[in-house]
């Protein structure tokens, strides 16, 4: 067995010198620690961008023209010795009745914000460096834990906030008057007596059908909804569990990167499904390492940067299938770990290169 793998010899050798071993393992088996990992649950909540508010809209006054039959002249009589007298009157009257008109005053708003944390402090167990000075040799012995805290995110959304609503102002529309003159009987004829029949005449004046009035409409606020990340239940450290010996060392998964590409392809998603997900529902709370290597073709810097986010991309994926990010570590070597004689300056067929080009997992202590 290979010096990750915790044997029965190592821990009884070691045991005055550990703490927090497995008790009574047997011989030849392998145990990592595992904890149970934060639980976390989105949470939705809706903030009001803009409030309600109203608009109102005028709808004019309305007139309708009517026909009015009046007298003009009095019935009277004519006398045929002394005529009679008549004399005029001038007669007023409102030939457009009065109303009014509506301005509308809008409603104002003034900018405002809400700060929400969309997610909140934690903190995890780490495992720290070995200590330089340790007397065991294996350097698991002297290595300590560290319950390392993070701080709350907050994200600020703009909104806007009410500050006058819409109102609105009258503006009265004066009357208009005219007037006609009818002939009154001043004196009438005396002796002889003649009937001389009233005159009429037809007038037209406009009236008042409907006063100007404001409609009201209602316009909605507007509102969005945002996602934020909720502690449902705190993990911790919890107990060892027993593992398959070839888990706790670096396994193949045999994904084909396109060149220069970190970009997961369907075929490379299938093999995580099926290689890697069924280890991690098997050993629940187990700590999971994605390593991702390249040959030493290129540069190294570029090399560095492509097994990073290879490693990355994996990790993500498996974050998308519900694993908790906590439990996964994900690693780039660039061409730092060849596994041949492939190395920088020396002569290889494209089949030997494409040995350090790899993506390996293992199961790790939490």
């Amino acid at each position: 067995m290979k010096k990750t793998l915790f044997l029965f010899a190592v821990l009884t050798a070691s045991i005055s010198m550990a703490q927090d071993l497995p008790t009574n393992p047997e011989p030849g088996k392998c145990y990592v620690r595992c904890t149970t990992p934060d639980v976390y649950v989105n949470e939705t909540m809706t903030i009001t961008l803009k409030p309600a508010y109203k608009v109102l809209r005028t709808v004019p006054a309305t007139f309708k023209t009517v026909t009015e039959r009046v007298l003009v002249k009095e019935e009277g009589k004519k006398l045929v010795v002394v005529p009679a007298k008549w004399g005029t009157e001038t007669v007023s009257y409102v030939s457009k009745e009065g109303g009014n008109t509506i301005k509308v005053i809008p409603a104002s708003f003034s900018p405002s914000s809400e700060t929400i944390e969309v997610k909140p402090a934690y903190a995890q167990w780490e495992l720290g460096a070995p200590a330089p000075d340790c007397a065991s040799g294996n350097p698991d012995d002297c290595r300590y834990w560290c319950y390392k805290g993070y701080p709350a995110e907050y994200t600020t959304v703009t909104t806007s906030v009410l500050s006058n609503d819409a109102n609105f102002a009258k503006t009265p529309i004066g009357s208009k008057n005219a007037s006609y003159t009818k002939t009154v009987l001043l004196e009438p004829t005396r002796v002889v007596e003649e009937v001389i029949p009233a005159q009429y005449k037809e007038i037209t004046k406009t009236v008042l059908d409907k006063d100007a009035y404001t409609a009201e409409e209602t316009i909605p606020a507007v509102t969005k909804t945002v996602t934020r990340e909720v502690l449902k239940e705190k993990g911790g450290l919890t107990t060892w569990k027993e593992v398959e010996c070839s888990l706790v060392e670096y396994q193949a998964l045999p994904i084909n990167w396109n060149l220069g590409s970190a970009t997961l392809t369907s075929e490379a998603k299938q093999i995580i499904d099926s290689r890697l997900m069924p280890v991690l529902q098997q050993n629940p709370g187990v700590k999971l390492e994605i390593a991702s290597h390249t040959d030493v073709r290129g540069g190294a810097s570029n090399n560095q940067g492509l097994s990073e986010r290879r490693a990355k991309a994996v990790a993500d994926y498996l974050i998308t299938k519900g694993v908790n990010s906590s439990l996964l570590v994900a690693n780039g070597y660039g061409e730092t770990k060849v596994k041949n004689r492939c190395k920088e300056g020396v002569s290889c067929t494209e089949r030997e290169h494409a040995v350090n080009r790899r993506t390996e997992f293992r199961l790790m202590n939490n």
